[in-house]
């Protein structure tokens, strides 16, 4: 009886505990989940009329009369029509990075995980905004871009006026920069599961439970969006059945992932290799930044006179691939066009992202592979167009970083949910692969040119977020350091400037060993160092400590 009696008790104060956090804990949560929804409303009908304002822009400068077979109808204007429209398009994009930004730099998807990480989850608002134009002139006039890029950062405009508006703290301000970007992605690829594993896996990069209820709200809310839009029909069709035939077969999609990853890794390489050619081009020329993107839309143009599937987001090239409608020859010259596409847009600092070139560029590469694998293995292969499938995936996956969201995003995509297993052998292969050859992510190599170290993980970038004149101690602070000594540490060289952070200081207290350094400022290159206090290594360590202390808390709580 008292082994009933204590369980009763226990009972009862459990379900006490769980009713004095309904009473005092539910209601704020409730009120999130509302807040979370209205912004999944928001950011999905930011994304409907982002993707409704690319087509109807495209309609008007092409004079088509559907978007979806935009390169089949270019192939009958006349060249100086595709000629000339990437370079008008340019102009306008090299005039309104020049007015609105201070380094004439299209945001998107790398500056959105570069907010959620080191700005509370912040982005900027007036290069967001000019971004936004620039990316749908891009799309709309030849660039060979994805929507997803400058979609992501819309939603995370929206999302950062929101904690604004609420005063959020960081916690807060990345959950709701994760329910408008999962909002985004859905509404925009009608992909609900994939919109919120995207938002945590790549621009959170965590999947703590508390973010995950609200992100899946905006996540279906934004889904909602794209079917009352559009209704609910897949981006891609896919003829008859793709199932794997045989389970000799799947080493070929091993192959196949490893084949991806060195095509994706190609893919981000050219382009960055062609931004620095540009640079370097540009420097040497003389040429003003706002000509930049109309250069790049001259090659573009030039380009798209003899292969027009390069203009744009390339649905309609994709789905020929994923249906067989093109030959080997066919599907491997127009991946590689497609990658030097990309390259010439980006580098061209054009707008747009890297999602749907990835996902041609994949389906183009699986195609080809599969034409060659069925036809040098004909009794134990399936339909080669389950390769294109597989092959979509894998590029995406390794591009983005991003494998769980990418193989459910290409299920979500087609409707197809019977090849899981080749899907999935080729995107694990590709990412392991490429994140090897590259820092995680074509967004966090970005970050890592741009000297934003997040591919390490919180443990590297905390540090940045110091600054060593907040965490000293001032000559007049108890404890402070001996003036004297710190004046001879000056003289010896040894001190660091009250600008720096973190990272700079905790090296140099691994080499010289001293317990404090002197803290100055220069006001001249000919002028002595100013003291204005000492970082002692107790106290720089409680910061660091204390921030991924922080950090750890939040990604698993």
């Amino acid at each position: 009886m008292s082994f009933l009696r204590q369980q009763w008790v226990s009972a009862r104060l459990q379900v006490a505990r769980g009713w004095d956090m309904v009473r005092h804990r539910g209601p704020s949560q409730v009120q999130f989940w509302f807040i979370a929804l209205g912004l999944g409303i928001a950011s999905g009908l930011a994304a409907i009329a982002f993707r409704a304002a690319v087509e109807g822009l495209q309609t008007l400068v092409y004079r088509t009369e559907d978007v979806n077979t935009l390169h089949s109808f270019a192939e009958t204007l006349p060249w100086f029509v595709v000629l000339l429209i990437p370079v008008l398009g340019g102009v306008a994009v090299g005039v309104i990075l020049h007015l609105a930004t201070p380094d004439g730099r299209v945001r998107a998807v790398a500056d959105v995980i570069e907010g959620a990480a080191l700005n509370d989850g912040r982005v900027e608002k007036k290069a967001g905004i000019a971004s936004a134009l620039c990316s749908w002139i891009t799309l709309s006039t030849g660039g060979s871009t994805g929507r997803e890029g400058p979609v992501v950062h819309i939603a995370a405009m929206v999302s950062s006026w929101v904690a604004n508006t609420l005063r959020a703290d960081g916690i807060t301000g990345r959950d709701l920069l994760g329910c408008a970007v999962a909002a985004a992605v859905s509404a925009s690829f009608n992909a609900p599961i994939a919109g919120a594993l995207f938002a945590l896996e790549v621009i959170l990069r965590h999947f703590a439970l508390h973010a995950f209820a609200p992100i899946v709200v905006a996540s279906a809310a934004g889904t909602v969006i794209n079917r009352l839009v559009y209704g609910d029909v897949t981006e891609f069709v896919l003829p008859g059945t793709t199932v794997v035939e045989f389970y000799l077969e799947l080493p070929a999609f091993f192959i196949l992932g490893l084949v991806c990853g060195a095509v994706a890794v190609i893919m981000m390489r050219a382009i960055f290799f062609a931004d620095d050619l540009e640079t370097a081009l540009q420097n040497r020329l003389g040429l003003p930044h706002w000509l930049r993107p109309a250069v790049a839309g001259l090659i573009l143009g030039a380009m798209a006179i003899y292969f027009p599937h390069i203009i744009g987001v390339g649905y309609e090239t994709t789905s020929r691939a994923l249906t067989g409608s093109l030959v080997l020859h066919e599907a491997f010259v127009f991946a590689v066009l497609k990658v030097c596409a990309v390259a010439v847009t980006m580098a061209g600092r054009m707008g747009g992202g890297v999602f749907s070139p990835s996902l041609m560029v994949g389906a183009l590469t699986g195609l080809a592979f599969g034409h060659i694998a069925t036809g040098l293995f004909p009794e134990v292969s399936s339909a080669f167009t389950l390769y294109a499938l597989a092959g979509m995936g894998a590029v995406a996956a390794a591009v983005l970083g991003a494998p769980i969201s990418t193989t459910l995003i290409v299920f979500e995509l087609t409707g197809d949910w019977q090849t899981g297993l080749a899907v999935m052998i080729s995107v694990s292969m590709s990412t392991a692969l490429a994140s090897r050859l590259v820092d995680r992510s074509f967004f966090l190599t970005q970050l890592e040119r741009r000297h934003v170290h997040l591919a390490e993980g919180p443990q590297a970038y905390l540090l940045t977020m110091f600054r060593v004149q907040g965490v000293m101690r001032k000559p007049t602070d108890e404890g402070a350091a001996d003036e004297e000594a710190c004046l001879r540490m000056i003289q010896q060289g040894l001190f660091v400037q009250a600008g720096a952070t973190l990272e700079v200081a905790l090296p140099m207290f691994d080499r010289s060993g001293v317990a404090f350094l002197p803290v100055v400022t220069l006001e001249g290159r000919t002028q002595e160092p100013v003291l204005q206090g000492a970082l002692f290594h107790v106290d720089a360590l409680k910061a660091y400590n204390e921030a991924l202390k922080a950090s750890a808390e939040e990604e698993h709580s």
